[in-house]
């Protein structure tokens, strides 16, 4: 809040000049940036809204950490391509990564 000033003052004017505050019991918040993401571990949130304006308040623990340019491939994905193109775990995987994930592109790219 405002150092100096009592808390229950604080709500008092808040109430007065139409601001809300709630506190949000979250156990992480993640912002997602085109690279990265920014981790904030033990937040504390609070959602303010001011004249219908909604924001929120987030402290705690921050790490960052890089996005993979990878898409995520699963054993099952993989024999999925093999199974309906019947090429080699190897060929498919690379196929997979070429398409950014998505099945059937790979597919109709590997039956041409």
């Amino acid at each position: 809040m405002i150092p100096g000033m009592n808390p229950r003052d604080v709500q008092k004017a808040m109430k007065r000049l139409g601001i809300k505050q709630e506190e949000i019991d979250a156990l992480e918040v993640i912002i997602k940036t085109a690279d990265s993401e920014i981790i904030i571990s033990n937040p504390q949130v609070s959602k303010v809204n001011m004249a219908g304006q909604e924001n929120f308040q987030i402290s705690g623990d921050i790490s960052e950490r890089a996005l993979s340019s990878e898409p995520d491939i699963n054993e099952e994905d993989i024999q999925t391509v093999i199974e309906q193109t019947g090429v080699s775990e190897d060929e498919a995987i690379e196929a997979i990564k070429n398409n950014e994930g998505d099945l059937a592109k790979t597919i109709m790219e590997l039956k041409k």
